[in-house]
């Protein structure tokens, strides 16, 4: 990793592509990588300790706009995005980000990682061992979808995810197909991200401490050169997603969800 210190643009860079990889191929954010990895890399650049964590998980949100935007465009022409879900899950998703951001600005870095470390271990745990929830329903009315966005959304926000984890195994539990569960929440990784994001700029606009140039939470230069890394391959993993067996690639993720989990947790601990 000294070469991604010492040119971080090119680390930033690295990260996005293979966040945006796993982002179309699995349908979520990427902030399971992306977060630990940015921590690493803010604290090697003597960011502010008290912000760092922060300052990843904002910038991670931001990323997911464009993470999202780029897979979500490959799904759809495939024919997997169910936009009925999309649109009555987002008022949720909007209302749900929000609130999460306000509870980030207020836990303690210390705790935010071990809360994030715990739950990237139980998403790996998941994956790992293939837990599928049994479908045994169909899809909710309003309300129900209402609920559910506005859970996905704080979880989201609050660790800094594209919301595939929960609305994935949730779209599966609802008979939805696997590929199709995946591509909607692909698209539902936008309003996720809309959410987060204005979140994290509007509760770190007033600290002074934080590394320039920024918005809030948002490290613009690490935005820049993530997101670009992850246009470019979130479409790849789309592909993917549509033309290949996902079993080993998926136990490969949980692996690395697993090393990324236990590395931060050391940090934190």
């Amino acid at each position: 990793m000294q070469w991604a210190l010492a040119y971080p643009s090119i680390g930033y860079l690295a990260l996005g592509a293979i966040a945006g990889l796993f982002g179309g191929l699995f349908g979520i954010g990427g902030g399971t990588i992306l977060v630990p990895v940015l921590l690493f890399l803010f604290e090697a650049q003597h960011f502010p300790v008290a912000h760092a964590m922060h300052l990843a998980l904002g910038t991670s949100m931001a990323t997911i706009l464009f993470t999202s935007l780029a897979s979500m465009r490959k799904h759809h022409q495939y024919g997997a995005v169910n936009w009925r879900v999309v649109r009555t899950i987002t008022p949720g998703i909007l209302l749900g980000t929000a609130l999460g951001a306000l509870s980030a600005a207020v836990i303690s870095p210390r705790n935010l990682g071990i809360f994030f470390g715990l739950f990237v271990y139980f998403a790996a745990v998941q994956i790992l061992l293939d837990m599928r929830p049994r479908a045994a329903r169909q899809l909710p009315g309003t309300a129900g979808m209402t609920a559910v966005g506005s859970f996905t959304g704080w979880i989201s926000s609050l660790v800094s995810i594209g919301g595939g984890t929960v609305v994935v195994p949730f779209l599966l539990w609802c008979n939805v197909p696997l590929r199709n569960a995946i591509g909607t929440s692909a698209a539902i990784g936008f309003p996720v991200a809309v959410g987060g994001t204005l979140g994290y700029i509007a509760t770190g606009m007033s600290l002074t401490m934080l590394p320039a140039p920024n918005l809030g939470f948002v490290y613009l230069p690490a935005l820049l050169w993530v997101a670009l890394g992850s246009v470019m391959t979130a479409p790849l993993g789309a592909l993917v997603a549509h033309r290949m067996r996902l079993g080993w690639l998926r136990k490969l993720f949980a692996m690395l969800l697993l090393a990324l989990a236990t590395n931060l947790l050391a940090k934190v601990l």
